[in-house]
């Protein structure tokens, strides 16, 4: 009797699991919720700045201490934002920041250079960068290189040549705020003028983050290291014409200044096909809310392939706005003003650092940042990539141009602050409202 109960008890069950369930209407997901907490409201603006007359703390709010050992107070007052960072930043990444004031410099008869590369900033893989300068009628002697040259003029006026491999010749004159591109190989020449006093000082760039500015090809140096016989016998004359040849490289040396007249200057007219200079201060800047901007790339400066920019100017509480750059990693120079950049790599990782004039920034690929004017003038940088083409996304426009549902389900705002994100690139943005 007691068996049968069981069987039947087993057969009952058997019967209710393979039942047809029932049928139901098909109903929406639940309302939204949080996940997760909302962000914090706490301010995390730069707690000094370097003109301040304080002792500064590794404290902000309630986080942090005192510093009870010594202190190197200049450098702390530079950097705010690393002593005692904004509460957002999370995670560590490497050094994104190299002020050239830390570089060791090369002094010579006629001028000076410093360099940047991925020695300073491991970061920096793809872009290192020189600042130069030259006395009136100095010359960075005739050389070439393995990687190809973008250069600014931050201040004065230089001559620059080029011969191509097709034999072509061109010869330009340059001054401040324009620039020049020569593509790798390509030998060349850089001389200051005498139109301006003092002569001249420049940035180069360089499309390889491992450049080094003492590896670089010098006619003087070859020269040193080539038989006389054999330099008498390439060009055709009698040996004693090379009986002054230096013993070893100039890399910078004093000479007379090239003369005003430029055409006196060309042992034949200029025959190739694009420049190599872009008179990049004759261009009227594009105005953006908080500033202005120019772009100069292939499309404006065709035989700069490998590398191009955008010099940024943003008014005092001004910002260029949130966006990344999406192949193109951003080697950034601070020419005047203060300045702050978060960089957010992904991964719930972003740090924040301050830039003075003089200073560098490198960003990766597809890294959000920001570049905000702490300062109480006008900040001026260029942003300079590993690239010919300019390109960027603007987070604002990304997001409004996104149906707004999304956007709503994402960051929980309202269909009113939705409407009022601009649909065009801002590019630069004034003071919050």
């Amino acid at each position: 009797m007691h068996s049968w109960c069981r069987i039947l008890s087993i057969l009952a069950l058997l019967s209710s699991a393979v039942a047809v369930p029932a049928s139901s209407s098909v109903t929406s997901a639940p309302a939204a919720s949080p996940t997760v907490p909302y962000a914090s409201d706490d301010p995390n603006y730069p707690l000094w700045n370097e003109d301040e007359d304080i002792i500064p703390e590794a404290i902000r709010g309630t986080l942090g201490a005192s510093i009870l050992g010594p202190q190197n107070i200049p450098l702390e007052l530079q950097n705010p934002d690393l002593l005692a960072p904004p509460t957002t930043d999370a995670g560590s990444l490497p050094n994104f920041k190299w002020p050239f004031s830390l570089s060791h410099n090369r002094l010579q008869t006629g001028g000076w250079a410093r360099q940047q590369n991925i020695n300073d900033m491991s970061i920096a893989t793809d872009l290192a960068g020189v600042n130069m300068r030259l006395e009136v009628g100095a010359i960075r002697e005739m050389h070439w290189h393995n990687d190809g040259e973008w250069a600014y003029i931050i201040q004065g006026d230089l001559r620059i040549s080029t011969v191509t491999p097709d034999g072509q010749v061109y010869v330009g004159d340059v001054s401040q705020g324009d620039i020049w591109y020569f593509p790798a190989g390509y030998p060349h020449s850089i001389q200051a003028k005498n139109t301006s006093a003092g002569g001249a000082e420049f940035l180069l760039v360089f499309d390889s983050g491992s450049f080094s500015e003492d590896s670089t090809f010098l006619l003087t140096d070859w020269l040193a290291h080539v038989p006389k016989e054999v330099i008498a016998k390439n060009f055709q004359v009698n040996i004693s014409a090379f009986d002054h040849i230096p013993a070893s490289e100039l890399y910078i040396f004093p000479s007379t200044p090239p003369p005003l007249n430029i055409e006196s200057d060309m042992v034949i007219p200029n025959d190739t096909p694009m420049p190599f200079t872009f008179a990049m201060s004759q261009v009227n800047a594009t105005q953006a809310p908080g500033g202005s901007y120019k772009v100069v790339d292939t499309r404006t400066f065709p035989v700069s392939t490998t590398v191009c920019t955008a010099e940024v100017t943003v008014e005092v509480g001004g910002m260029r706005e949130l966006h990344w750059h999406p192949t193109e990693p951003e080697w950034t120079f601070f020419v005047s003003g203060q300045a702050r950049i978060t960089v957010y790599a992904s991964s719930a990782q972003a740090n924040t650092m301050d830039f003075q004039a003089g200073d560098i920034a490198y960003i990766p690929p597809s890294y959000g940042h920001y570049v905000e004017n702490t300062g109480n003038s006008t900040l001026l940088f260029l942003e300079i990539f590993r690239s010919g083409l300019f390109q960027d996304i603007s987070l604002t426009q990304w997001l409004a141009l996104t149906p707004p549902e999304l956007v709503k389900a994402h960051l929980g705002l309202d269909d009113a602050t939705i409407a009022s994100f601009s649909r065009v690139k801002q590019e630069v943005v004034g003071p919050a409202h």
